[in-house]
């Protein structure tokens, strides 16, 4: 049977064949909805299934995008990436995944490998700090999209949660509910001080100062995963124990409530839990857990947009920060003093 060509798709859609290639490519500006109707009718009735190989060739693309998250663990990773490998994949691109496991190391070799399999731009979820590291792809106005983390000297196009926000809300709703003595507990900072865990630390000393609250440095926990539940130990071991904790993150989340379940404390009885990212085992927990949630498949999917538009302008771009506006998700882990 001879194969099929994008000749044979043009003459029985009665158009020509660069037509028809703008169809393939999703360039619909100056196509009429008959004219995209007539193709996609006759690409199904002749089953016809482009070479994407000489479609690459031909336009120095190869469809593909690299996607460099910095955790997988996260939450946020997981939804974002199921919202970009969705949205990408319904213009004909697919993704590659990479996990750096918090190692910029790991990162660089990913971005090595990735450029080495051609593909048309990079997601990142930086784990290194080194704007150095980003410099060439910036230079070349390389299709780069940065998610969730700022790195200090590299402009390109970011998307992230309004960090302070979330934490404003999350002490908000606690000194609604009366509570003074809060805790704040998170993953390490010092030289693993990305951004979400610099600006929440930020926010949560401005919430403290303007709710006009004592803040005590004995209550800002800056922990491994590990060593959380060594830190609640301490935490309500003090003579005047925090009332409250807000978990800057759904792991610290977890290993509170894990701590919780080990040591029968009760909460919000003996103790008060907000979390900050919309962890699924936040909901199931009982009580339901009060969490500041971030709208992380609308990021991903702004993210895979934004790329979109960076491929097909590629150096045209603007390099933007885009904040995303976090929500109170009401749970019943606060009580009321």
């Amino acid at each position: 049977m001879k194969k099929l060509t994008i000749d044979d798709v043009a003459r029985k859609a009665g158009v020509s064949k660069s037509t028809v290639s703008q169809f393939l490519n999703q360039r619909f500006k100056y196509m009429s909805e008959a004219t995209k109707d007539r193709i996609a009718a006759v690409i199904e009735e002749l089953n016809y299934q482009p070479n994407g190989l000489a479609r690459s060739l031909k336009q120095n693309r190869t469809h593909m995008v690299g996607i460099i998250v910095a955790n997988i663990d996260y939450t946020l990773s997981i939804h974002c990436i199921r919202a970009i490998e969705s949205e990408l994949q319904q213009h004909g691109i697919q993704v590659i995944i990479c996990n750096a496991d918090e190692d910029a190391e790991k990162e660089a070799k990913y971005v090595e490998t990735l450029l080495a399999r051609q593909v048309d731009g990079l997601i990142i979820f930086p784990a290194g700090q080194d704007g150095s590291a980003y410099a060439h792809l910036v230079d070349e106005a390389f299709p780069l999209v940065f998610m969730d983390r700022l790195v200090e000297g590299v402009s390109t196009q970011s998307l992230l949660l309004d960090n302070e926000m979330a934490v404003k809300l999350a002490v908000g709703e606690l000194t609604r509910q009366r509570h003074e003595r809060i805790a704040l507990l998170t993953l390490p900072l010092g030289e693993h001080s990305i951004t979400p865990r610099k600006e929440r630390l930020g926010g949560y000393k401005r919430a403290m100062e303007e709710a006009g609250l004592e803040l005590r440095e004995e209550y800002i926990v800056s922990a491994t995963r590990e060593n959380i539940s060594a830190e609640l130990e301490r935490l309500v071991a003090l003579p005047q124990p925090p009332t409250a904790v807000l978990a800057a993150n759904d792991i610290v989340l977890a290993e509170i409530l894990k701590y919780a379940n080990r040591q029968s404390v009760s909460i919000p009885d003996q103790l008060s839990v907000i979390g900050i990212d919309d962890a699924e085992f936040a909901h199931i927990y009982n009580p339901v857990i009060t969490t500041i949630s971030q709208p992380a498949y609308e990021m991903g999917v702004q993210a895979a947009r934004i790329m979109l538009s960076c491929i097909e302008d590629k150096g045209a771009n603007v390099p933007i920060t885009y904040r995303f506006v976090p929500s109170l998700e009401q749970g019943q882990s606060v009580k009321t003093i």
